[in-house]
Formats: C-alpha cells, sequence, structure tokens
C-alpha cells in the first residue's frame, strides 16, 4: 500500500474509533491500541507532509493556550427565535407569514432544535479561519483554537466552496458520550456536570485546547449566512454544505403546510428519547430566502422562523420556604425554597415566584407539595400546588412589608406588579447592582471583576457608586480576601493577590474608552437597555443634549414612548445623577458619539432598502457602502424609504408595495454610479 494510501486509510479508521469512543461510547479498540495508531499516523504525516489532510485526527488534539478571548463582531447579529407552546399559536405564525409575503405560495422546513451552544464559522479559500460564539448576539468570544478540536467540524471544506463562506450551528455532547463523562469523574471522586448543554457551554471556554480535545463535543451547522449559494432555499442550502463537508443533521424535512409541520413536531416528541443527542423543540423556518428577506425582522427575532418549545419534565417537591431578594432597581423577589429535586438532569432547589399576584393567585404556602418545571428548559419556575395535601393549620404567604436588606418600607407604583425598596442610594444589594451593572460585558465591559469581587470591595468601603472603580490603585486593592457564600452552604475564597489586581486596574483603564452609547447603558436608568441606549445616543449625539432634552423631544426619538422618556426625564432631574455626568467628565469618559469618518456625505438622510440578489457587491457590501456614504440602512419598506437597491428575484409584494408608495428603485449598477458621482 502507499504512503498516501495508508495515510487516508489509518485517518479513516482513526475517525470511525474517535465516533465509537466519544459519539456511542462503545470503544472498539483499547486506549493503548488508538495511541500506537495514532503514533504510526503521526510519524507516516512527518515522513510525507504533502498527503497530511486538513482533518486528520493528528490534528484535532489541541495544545493552545488562551489566556484571554479576544470578542469579535459578528458579520450579521446572531438572533434568537420566538417561542410556542401549543399548536394555536403555530396556526398562528402560519397566518402572519402568509400575510406577510401576500398569499404567495411557501414551504417550511421543519428542523430539530438541539440543546447546546451556538457557534458561527468563517472558512476563507476553504480555511477554518474564526469560531465565534454567540455572545450578546452583535458579539461573541473568538473561541477558534477550541472549535478546532472538535471532530465533526472540518478544518477545511472539500468540493467546489466559495472563497468566503459563514455558517452557523450548535456544538453539543451526545449523552451516552456525556454518561461516560460523568462515571469517569465520579470513579475519581469528581463533582459530576449537570447536564450536557452547560458541559458543551463550559468546555468551549476552556483556555486549554488540549484539555477540550478530550471533551467529546459534536456539532451541526443550520444556516448559511454567506458564500455564493445565498440565492438558495434554505433546503438547498443545507444540502450545499453537507456536499462541502459540514455536519447537517439529517432528520430536517420540508413541509408543504402547517399540518405536515405539526405532523413533524408530534413525530419528534415521540421520539426524541431516542436520539443520541439532547434536543428540546423544533425550528420552523420559511423556506424560501426571498420571501425570509422580504418578511424582514423585528428588534429581537426573525418573522420567518418560530421555535416550537416541548412540553418540559415537571417535578413535585415540598416548598420549605421563601426568601426575598433585591435587585439593582429595588425590585423585590421571592423565591421559593425546595426540597432538591432533580429536572432534566440538574438539582433544582429554587424557583421564582415572581411577585406579590402571582403568590395569591396560585395561593402557594410554605409546606406546600408543589410542581415545577423549567421555563423554556432552563429558568426553574412554580406551576402548581397540590392544595389536597396541605395541612390544615397552614396559613396564607402574606408579602414582607419591609426590604430585607435595609429595612426601609417597600412601595408599590400604579400599575406596576411589583413591590420596590426606594431607598436607592442605601440599600446595599441595590448598589453593588448598579456597579455590576456598570462593569456589565454589554456596558463597560470591564471583565477582570466580577460579582464576587465586587462585593469584596463594597465591604471594604471602597467602592459605594460606580465611578469609584476609576480611583482604586494597586496599594489599597493588593491583600484584600472575603469568603463569599454562594447559597446552600456552598462558600469560596476571593483574595487580590499582584496578577488580580494587575488584571482589574488594567481593565478599569481599558474601559475609558468605551464608546458613548455603552455608557449610557451602563447608568442603569429604568427601561432604557442596551438597543434603546444605542438609539438615544445616535439621536442626541451628546449626553449634554440628552440631558437638556424635553420629553417631547425624548419622545420624538423613533420607538421611544412616554414611560421610557419620562424615566430619562427623571433620572436626569436628580441633582446627585447630574454630579455623577460631571464626575465622568473629569475622568474623561466618552460622553458623545464618536462620529466614524465618512466616504462621503451623498447618501446623508437617505434611507435603503436591500431586495433581491445581486452580482456585483454582496448585501453585507452594500450596506457597508450605503453606511459608508451617510445612508441609513432600514429592514422594510414605509413611505419614509428613500430608495430601494433592487437585485434579481426581488420578492413581488415589497415590489408591489414600494410601486404603490411610489419609491424610487435602482439597480446595483446605478446606485454604485451615485456613489462615484
Amino acid at each position: 500500500m502507499s504512503a498516501e494510501a495508508k495515510i487516508k486509510a489509518l485517518s479513516e479508521e482513526l475517525k470511525t474509533h474517535n465516533y465509537n469512543y466519544y459519539v456511542l461510547a462503545q470503544p472498539t479498540i483499547s486506549d493503548r491500541e488508538f495511541d500506537k495508531k495514532l503514533k504510526e499516523l503521526q510519524l507516516l504525516e512527518e515522513a510525507y507532509p504533502q498527503y497530511l489532510q486538513e482533518n486528520s485526527p493528528t490534528q484535532q488534539v489541541g495544545g493552545e493556550v488562551t489566556k484571554n478571548f479576544n470578542t469579535v463582531q459578528h458579520s450579521s447579529r446572531m438572533l434568537s427565535l420566538g417561542n410556542t407552546y401549543n399548536k394555536e399559536e403555530l396556526i398562528d405564525f402560519d397566518q402572519r407569514v402568509s400575510k406577510l409575503i401576500g398569499g404567495n405560495q411557501f414551504q417550511y422546513t421543519a428542523e430539530l432544535k438541539f440543546d447546546g451552544l451556538a457557534i458561527a464559522l468563517r472558512y476563507q479559500e476553504g480555511q477554518l479561519i474564526q469560531a465565534i460564539t454567540r455572545g450578546d448576539g452583535s458579539r461573541g468570544d473568538d473561541v477558534t483554537a477550541n472549535v478546532k478540536t472538535i471532530r465533526a467540524i472540518p478544518h477545511r471544506l472539500k468540493g467546489d466552496f466559495p472563497s468566503i463562506l459563514e455558517v452557523r450551528g450548535e456544538i453539543f455532547i451526545h449523552k451516552t458520550a456525556f454518561e461516560r463523562m460523568n462515571q469517569e469523574r465520579k470513579k475519581n471522586g469528581e463533582q459530576l456536570y449537570a447536564n450536557p448543554r452547560n458541559t458543551a457551554a463550559g468546555t468551549i471556554k476552556l483556555q486549554d485546547s488540549s484539555e477540550v480535545a478530550k471533551r467529546p463535543l459534536d456539532g451541526f451547522m443550520y444556516q448559511l449566512i454567506e458564500g455564493n449559494d445565498t440565492h438558495l432555499d434554505h433546503y438547498q442550502s443545507l444540502q450545499k454544505l453537507k456536499s462541502y463537508g459540514l455536519p447537517i443533521n439529517k432528520d430536517t424535512v420540508l413541509c408543504d403546510s402547517i399540518t405536515e409541520v405539526w405532523d413533524f413536531i408530534e413525530l419528534w416528541d415521540k421520539k426524541r428519547k431516542e436520539l443520541s443527542f439532547e434536543i428540546d423543540g423544533v425550528v420552523i423556518k420559511v423556506n424560501s430566502r426571498l420571501q425570509q428577506e422580504e418578511m424582514g425582522f423585528t428588534s429581537k427575532f426573525p418573522r420567518w422562523a418560530m421555535s416550537y418549545k416541548f412540553e418540559t419534565e415537571r417535578q413535585g417537591t415540598t416548598m420549605r420556604g421563601i426568601n426575598y431578594q433585591v435587585g439593582r432597581t429595588g425590585a423585590v423577589t421571592p423565591v421559593a425554597i425546595l426540597d432538591p429535586v432533580q429536572i432534566l438532569g440538574t438539582t433544582v432547589k429554587r424557583a421564582s415566584l415572581h411577585n406579590a399576584d402571582f403568590i395569591a393567585q396560585l395561593d402557594v404556602r410554605i409546606g406546600d407539595t408543589v410542581f415545577v418545571e423549567k421555563g423554556g428548559e432552563i429558568i426553574p419556575k412554580i406551576v402548581d400546588v397540590d392544595k389536597s395535601s396541605r395541612s390544615s393549620v397552614s396559613q396564607p404567604t402574606l408579602f414582607i412589608k419591609s426590604c430585607p436588606e435595609c429595612m426601609s418600607l417597600l412601595e408599590r407604583p400604579d400599575g406596576e406588579a411589583v413591590y420596590r425598596c426606594p431607598n436607592s442610594s442605601g440599600c446595599p444589594p441595590q448598589i453593588k447592582g448598579k456597579i455590576e451593572h456598570f462593569i456589565g460585558r454589554k456596558a463597560m465591559d470591564v471583565a477582570s471583576l466580577g460579582e464576587g469581587k465586587i462585593d469584596v470591595l463594597y465591604q471594604a468601603g471602597l467602592v459605594q457608586r460606580p465611578l469609584d472603580l476609576y480611583h482604586l490603585n494597586y496599594d489599597n486593592l493588593l491583600g484584600l480576601s472575603k469568603t463569599i457564600s454562594e447559597g446552600d452552604d456552598d462558600e469560596r475564597i476571593v483574595s487580590f493577590k499582584e496578577k488580580t489586581v494587575e488584571n482589574i486596574l488594567v481593565g478599569i483603564r481599558e474601559s475609558i474608552n468605551q464608546p458613548f452609547e455603552r455608557l449610557l447603558f451602563a447608568l442603569g436608568i429604568r427601561f432604557v437597555g442596551e438597543t434603546v441606549a444605542k438609539k438615544i445616543a445616535f439621536h442626541f449625539k451628546t449626553m449634554e443634549r440628552i440631558m437638556h432634552a424635553t420629553l417631547e423631544e425624548l419622545n420624538a426619538v423613533p420607538e421611544i414612548g412616554e414611560v421610557i422618556a419620562q424615566s430619562i426625564k427623571t433620572y436626569f432631574s436628580s441633582e446627585e445623577n447630574r454630579l455623577e455626568i460631571d464626575h465622568m467628565k473629569s475622568i474623561g469618559l466618552n460622553l458623545e458619539v464618536e462620529e466614524k469618518a465618512l466616504s462621503s456625505n451623498i447618501l446623508s438622510n437617505k434611507s435603503f432598502v436591500i431586495s433581491g440578489v445581486f452580482t456585483l457587491f454582496s448585501r453585507n457590501e452594500l450596506k457597508k457602502l450605503i453606511e459608508d456614504h451617510g445612508g441609513k440602512n432600514v429592514s422594510s419598506i414605509s413611505k419614509s424609504t428613500d430608495f430601494i437597491i433592487v437585485g434579481e428575484n426581488m420578492g413581488p409584494a415589497k415590489k408591489e408595495k414600494a410601486e404603490k408608495l411610489g419609491i424610487k428603485m435602482l439597480s446595483e449598477t446605478e446606485f454604485s454610479a451615485m456613489i462615484e458621482d
């Protein structure tokens, strides 16, 4: 046998053994025999490097150590999906789809919803160059070195692949492989892993890729984002990805009606326990990519896709007590303390009781037998009470009157379901919560700090408000130490050693450069989330203008209603908050939007919709050109749209609406001429 043939045969044999070991948990050779064959392959590849395969088993053992994962911008947002739990809502979705595409014919794809970790993969000239976690949807962590250890994911594509390809999918661990991991940990006296999903998510963030390589990660790709084949329907694009060597789940089907989708859901609700991996539902997508484009997105979800979640597991247990937790906005949340119960592979000891109205409606009492589910199979919640077994001396639950932390009398604002502690400047969990929000990833992003360290700094009297962070120094941090309680008798020691202190101070220093919109979000103004903060920042441009804006001016910002406007006005009417803004100036934080240098302003105040398939530019290139010349990209057509850039196969409903509104349509050649002029 030639060296090339021997290398190929050994590679395929070792891949089969890997699958048997990691996925099926049924090894057919000993570890010693496997290592011997792997060494033989490695020696052959060293002797004949011209025959080394990119996805050879020898290339997936890891070894790279990543001290800090770089945060990377996604090419387009990784959005979540809207969820439904019943057939009626699925039919409503079908009717919305039909209405949005003007009654035209359409198909769905029905796909298994994998319970794992979302990932984006980028290939250049067929080579895997980047793997990014979902993160916050806009930015994620670069985990390329770790993903390269996953045996199912090719380092190099095969076939007629495009020069640039981006796909998205899910990383997970097979059930039998997970059980094998826990058996080994139990034998070694180590703490068992909670469930496959959390273990997969934790594994992909390990710093040593050689350790990642030891874990049985697998993956399926489910969406083409960028490549030469974006004109294909969704189902066709999956088959194309399969031809490139990417792992695709074989159970995805095309459906001609929502009835066929429902049949698929019912089938897999019964068969899901037969699968080698965990699923928690079915994903339904409109198959035509042009129709997807025509339907567009909300601020959170694509309008053309829906997730149907299977009914979750329910378990009964006893409620032993209620703890009341105070959040950064002063909201008091009751939490049920439960006898430990296993649900979907995890031990549940607590469950949210939401608010006083929820407690009253459910009439849940201490000592009751309660039934617990995991909302979305993640968050435990009490869904029912067995009142037939209730003690005759049981008493109704009365919501507390005073804050459990600072003893201030609680208030319940009109129209709200929650009680709040009004002592925003003196209640410890509110103070610490504001600081934790300020340093959060979507805000000032001081990754070297966290809840435990903030607690230590607060207890030491060093940080009583967010801006105190910028006055910390090496001498007052070094040597700090505190035992932090994490509930259920679990404790850990947080200590500030030399390297820890250096990392904290570097993180705080670097946060000074965060853009204005992140600082605005970091302030923690009620109702002002990340998206709202961006809209307000880019509308008013400076903190000064926001502070002095009238209610009418705030209301005039698109998608900013009266409630948000009033909340912003109330925040800046506080003398204490205005003094904090002055303090920010002295620190050097960014209090205005940093304007990007434009190629020109020829498209200033013009809004564009992009529709169809193009030959001169990709859709992302067109969007960038619009922004580089001062224009604005919008996803849907309205009377305020100025132009539509039209490619081949523009959706008929979108074209009809554009003609009705008299919106000018440009070819990509006409658009190119417009910006060149």
